[in-house]
């Protein structure tokens, strides 16, 4: 009898073991983004998060819509969610999504840190990752779609210093107001923008004023840190405003003391409340980054791991903080003054209708917006 249990007892440890190299085989498919990625019971798809709808329109309107155009146009499913600025609710839907099926998971973080907790919850299950428009620091995704971010900043310089040059000021106090420390992108912009501006300060061409960063890209947060800025400095001549929706906060309270549409300032985004700014002379620059071609390039690849592939890309990027090389689908930015608003119109990016309504259809008029 006891023999028998015995052997009972070995085939049973026989069937776990081929159990388990079973397992191990498809665990190892999936790492190399094999069809059997993904946990949970829920419908193979794939998953994005966006982190807000507060610091730019982008993450409430354009990327969802062009994200999902693209997938729709493939028919491969997918889940968009907006953690709506909350870093514990964007984990919340990162683990929400890793243990209910999807197949790849895309992620424009809030900051390095959940990012990076999504990142490694999704890798433990051997779940494809991608990082959209902000690298996570440390994350270790398996490939990044962004902009050339260093570009931007540079970008932003370079029309602060045309605007000023044609207004003729002298020596002017310029302004930074900074994207949010927990964002690469913001650290990327300004090293891009002060390769230009940091010369002019050491030549003394310009006076460097108050450079302050704002938390997680708050607008009213922006606002009050710069009305503290140009209570501090009231000769405050130039200010280097990260995107639009600071550059907003910044116009406004410039409008209230006068001084809107004499002092330039920059942004990035090219929303609408920022074209209508440039058109009115009270900014004087965004940054047109083409969403859609930054949707497609990350849904092409997010396809692609859906599809068992393992897909190439000529860019890659260090990872600052780990020291890897990412691969990186690289993106170009455009600079965009009043003269070229009609470029972002051209482009479907905005809508007319929306830009030229108001005081801003005649300017749109005047500008050659059709």
């Amino acid at each position: 009898m006891r023999m028998k249990l015995l052997a009972l007892a070995t085939v049973g440890l026989l069937a776990a073991a081929t159990m388990t190299a079973c397992d191990d085989s498809n665990k190892s498919s999936d790492a190399s983004g094999g069809s059997n990625s993904g946990g949970g019971s829920g419908q193979a798809r794939v998953g994005i998060i966006m982190p807000d709808t507060e610091s730019s329109t982008r993450w409430k309107n354009e990327d969802p819509k062009y994200l999902k155009a693209a997938f729709d146009a493939q028919h491969i499913p997918v889940e968009i969610k907006n953690a709506e600025g909350d870093k514990a609710n964007f984990v919340k839907i990162g683990t929400d999504m890793i243990n209910s099926g999807v197949k790849v998971l895309m992620i424009a973080n809030l900051d390095s840190d959940t990012g990076k907790e999504v990142l490694d919850k999704a890798k433990a299950k051997k779940i494809p990752t991608i990082d959209y428009d902000r690298l996570t620091l440390n994350g270790g995704a398996d490939y990044y779609v962004s902009f050339d971010n260093e570009k931007v900043g540079i970008l932003q310089a370079s029309g602060l210093i045309s605007c000023l040059s044609s207004k003729n000021v002298v020596n002017p106090v310029v302004a930074e107001l900074n994207g949010s420390p927990t964002d690469n992108n913001a650290t990327l912009f300004k090293k891009g923008y002060d390769t230009l501006l940091d010369p002019k300060y050491d030549q003394a061409s310009f006076t460097k004023g108050p450079d302050q960063s704002v938390p997680d890209w708050n607008n009213d947060e922006g606002g009050k840190i710069f009305a503290q800025m140009l209570s501090q400095q009231p000769k405050i001549a130039g200010v280097l405003a990260a995107n639009d929706g600071l550059a907003g906060a910044v116009i406004k309270v410039l409008r209230s003391k006068g001084m809107a549409g004499r002092v330039p300032v920059t942004g990035q985004d090219a929303t609408v409340p920022g074209l209508q700014a440039v058109l009115a002379g009270e900014q004087c620059m965004t940054v047109y980054k083409p969403l859609k071609p930054e949707a497609a390039a990350a849904a092409k690849l997010a396809i692609a791991l859906y599809k068992g592939e393992r897909p190439t890309v000529k860019d890659q990027i260090k990872d600052p903080e780990s020291g890897a090389y990412v691969p990186f689908a690289l993106l170009e930015p455009q600079p965009i003054t009043a003269d070229k608003v009609k470029d972002v119109v051209n482009d479907k990016f905005v809508n007319k209708k929306d830009l030229c309504t108001g005081k801003y259809a005649a300017l749109c008029v005047q500008y050659g917006v059709q």
